[in-house]
Parts: structure tokens; sequence; C-alpha cells
């Protein structure tokens, strides 16, 4: 017998042992990264789809060699397959096989954004800073709070309008201002604003938008409003500042909660950076998502419009975002800070990143319009409060002086209208729309406002209300 041979018959002995022990490795591996979600909610590290398309390139080796795959598979795969099930309740180990059309609430829009994204755009979109207990707080306050519907009051046709900032838009609900929406997909901010005229609401960019404030004036007629990040560059405020009136935004939100960078782990960890930079750990992450790759190398070059002529950093020197808001945003901003922006914007003035009394009440002295009581999604100070319950008092204190919006943690339909309930103007958010973003587009923001809406619609009627402005504290209990 010739040395191939040899080998040949040592391959067919030993590969299935190879494929079967190597599927009990991955379920240990499954195990120890179970444990972490269970502490952290951490998402898991493991490649599903990697692992899954290994899978089954060795077992079709197994069949072209003549083994009995049968058994191979009832010994090997099907363990698997009930350990996956058993630990991640049907999703997360098939979300390779998702599609849009699948997705029906926020978490289904997250599992298909983690199909298609690289490992550090998706986690720089789905984690927050330290433990992420803030990140979790922020959509459990809301489960921790139980409505009280009325009934027979005649609600076939329900009006869900409200007016925030002087603006009439058709739903209480908005797309809260993100950065870098080009890195998870590369019709961006353009996707958005589209939907958001879709559905007649508030659309906003950030500083550190992708697309420039002159493109959205010339694309969008929707209510329109530009997230502000003071920068130590006082020529740079002063430019956004002077474009967004000069091309005739409604509001400027003001974010008060980002003097310095939060401690964002997952980052850490992934090495995001913007823009992005290939790392020998997240080499093979890019590798695996030639989709996402193609369309971020051969489309319109990622940039910062915003910054670009005043700062290298974010757009042509690589950095993150945490480090970027440590070093390129103005510390020293105070109530002085807001008078004066206040007094060259001269419209609609938010402040975003209020969650006590005591500053709702001085943003009300300084000339504020509107107030988001806002943790940052949980990506900075972790272990505050959510915006949901802090949201009554600060009503309470300031509710008649200045729309108060509540943002942050909101997944569901039912949790606008709790916050309406307990007299939130209107809600925002980011995640609710950037997993869908991500996952599909403008058709994956389009389909995730869609299901919101009519959630919305649904909880209206069922709470029996026809306006927003019969939801009341009457219709909540509290735990």
């Amino acid at each position: 017998m010739d040395n191939s041979v040899k080998r040949s018959s040592i391959l067919i002995k030993f590969y299935p042992w190879f494929v079967s022990n190597s599927c009990r490795s991955f379920t240990d591996k499954l195990n120890q990264q179970y444990e972490l979600q269970r502490s952290y909610e951490f998402s898991v590290t493991v490649s599903d789809r990697q692992y899954t398309c290994s899978v089954l390139f060795h077992f079709s080796l197994l069949i072209l060699i003549g083994y009995d795959s049968a058994n191979c598979l009832r010994s090997s795969v099907f363990s698997v397959i009930d350990e996956c099930l058993r630990l991640f309740h049907l999703g997360t180990c098939f979300y390779m096989f998702k599609n849009l059309k699948d997705c029906h609430n926020t978490n289904d829009f997250r599992l298909l954004a983690k199909q298609r994204l690289p490992s550090p755009i998706y986690h720089y979109i789905d984690g927050g800073a330290d433990d992420e207990v803030s990140l979790r707080q922020n959509t459990e306050a809301y489960e921790r709070c139980d409505l009280v519907p009325n009934i027979l009051r005649g609600v076939e046709d329900i009006d869900m309008s409200v007016t925030l900032m002087g603006k009439k838009i058709r739903m209480p609900l908005f797309f809260s201002p993100t950065a870098l929406q080009r890195l998870f997909h590369h019709q961006g901010e353009r996707a958005v604003g589209k939907v958001a005229e879709e559905f007649g609401t508030f659309f906003g960019i950030s500083s550190l938008a992708t697309v420039s404030i002159e493109e959205i004036a010339e694309r969008y007629s929707c209510p329109k409003i530009f997230q502000l990040y003071v920068h130590k560059d006082q020529g740079l405020n002063n430019s956004m500042i002077e474009k967004c009136k000069e091309h005739d935004f409604d509001a400027i939100t003001l974010t008060v909660d980002t003097i310095v960078g939060g401690n964002r782990e997952r980052d850490l960890r992934t090495g995001f950076t913007s823009p992005p930079k290939l790392t020998p750990s997240s080499f093979l992450s890019f590798a695996t998502h030639p989709k996402w790759a193609l369309n971020y190398l051969f489309r319109q070059k990622f940039e910062l419009p915003q910054l670009q002529d005043f700062v290298d950093q974010g757009t042509n020197i690589t950095v993150s975002v945490g480090e970027y808001f440590s070093t390129m945003l103005d510390q020293n901003m105070d109530w002085n800070t807001v008078e004066e922006i206040n007094k060259k914007w001269g419209k609609h003035l938010c402040l975003k990143g209020v969650m006590s009394v005591d500053d709702a009440k001085k943003a009300v002295d300084v000339g504020a319009t509107a107030i988001a009581v806002s943790n940052h999604g949980g990506r900075q100070l972790d272990g505050t409060r959510a915006p949901f319950d802090q949201l009554a008092e600060i009503v309470d204190a300031v509710g008649d002086k200045v729309d108060v919006i509540c943002d942050g943690g909101i997944r569901r339909g039912t949790h606008v209208l709790k916050a309406l309930s307990l007299g939130a103007k209107a809600c925002s958010g980011g995640r609710m729309y950037l997993y869908a973003l991500a996952a599909a587009g403008e058709q994956g923001v389009s389909r995730a406002m869609g299901l919101m809406q009519d959630e919305l619609t649904r909880g209206m009627k069922l709470m029996g209300c026809k306006t927003i402005d019969e939801l009341g504290r009457h219709n909540l209990r509290f735990r």
C-alpha cells in the first residue's frame, strides 16, 4: 500500500472522530459564553455563522469519503442544535437564516443586524458602558410598570399626532440622531430620512453624521433636528450652527452628557474605530462579511462632512468614539455655553442628557424649549437611572414649561404609551432603528417603524384612547 492510500485510510478512520470532538468542543464553548451572557447580557462572541458553515463543510466531506453521515449527524450535529436551542431560545444560533420578513420586533432586527455586520460594528451599536447595567435598565424599567386599559370607548378612529418643538408630527416617536450611520449600512442617514418623511415624524442627524447638513436639507421636507456636540474648536461649533440656520433646520439638540467618552469595553475588545481599522482579531469577522466590506470599500467614501474641514480624527485618523469624545469635545461646557449657543441659534433648542430635576429647571431658565431625559443609551455613565424612572419627577417640575422627551430603551409601542402616560410629549430612540438599518437599509427602517406604528395604534385602541391627551397616570400601576 503506497503512502497516499495509507494517508487516505487514516483520514477516513479519524475524520469522523475529529468532527465529533469539534462539535463537542463547540458545545462547551457555547456553555462558557452562556455564562457570560447570563452575567452581562453580552452577545455571544462565538461566530455562529462561521461554525454553521464549518459544520456543513465537514459533513459534506464525510459524505464524499463514504462515512455513515447519518450516524455522525445524530451523534454530533443534533447535540449541538439541541444545545443551541436550549441556550439561545430559538434565535441566536440560527439567525444566519433570518430574513427581513422574519423580523417582527426590535430583537429580531438585532439578530439580523448581528448576522450582517462585522463584529466590531455590531457591538458598537449593541454595547454600553462598563458592566452595561444602565443599558439593561433602560428597557427593564418599562417592564416594572403595568398598563390599566379602559374599554367601550369607541376607538375606530384615533389620532396619534403631537406637536413637538413647534412642529406637528403624525406619531409621538422619532429617530434620535446617531453617529456614523453609513458604517452600519451604505444608505445611512439617507435611508432614515426617507422613512421619517414616510411616517411624518422628526428626523435628526448628528455632528458625527456621514451625510452633510446641506444634503439633508435638500432631500427631506420633514421636520429636521441637528444634534450638536460642542467641540473645543469654536470655529467648528459656529460652522455647524450657521449651516443649520442657513438650511432651515427646525431645532438643535445640544448633547450635554458627553464631555468625556464612556468606558465602552466592547469597543476596546473588538477594536472598533472610525473609520474601521483592520486588526488581527477583527480580520476574520470582516472577511466573513463580504457584502458589508464591498459596500464599504466601493461605494461613496466614508467621511464625516460636518467635521472634515476642521478635524482629521474619525475620517482620516482612526479613533474610537470614546477617545474622540474625551479629546475633541469641550469639557468646560457649562450653562453659559448653553446660553451662548441659544443666542446664536435663535430657534428651538433641546438639551439631551438631562436626568435631574435641578438641571431640568436650569434648562428652562436658559431658554430651552425641550429637554430629552436620556442617559445616552447607557453608553456614558453606567449605573445611572433609566430615563423612564426619572420621567415623572421631571415632568412634574417642568412639563408645563418645556416639551419633555423620553429617550432610551424603547423597544415596543407599549413602552411609548407608558412614557406618554407619565407625561412625556414624545419618545425617541437610536437602537430601535439602527438594528433595522444595519439589517436591511431603508426597507429595514421602514418595516421597523411600521411595526412600531402598528403597535402604537393597536395599543391606543386597547387602552381605550382616541388621542394622546387621553393617556394619563391613571392608566399606570407600578410594581
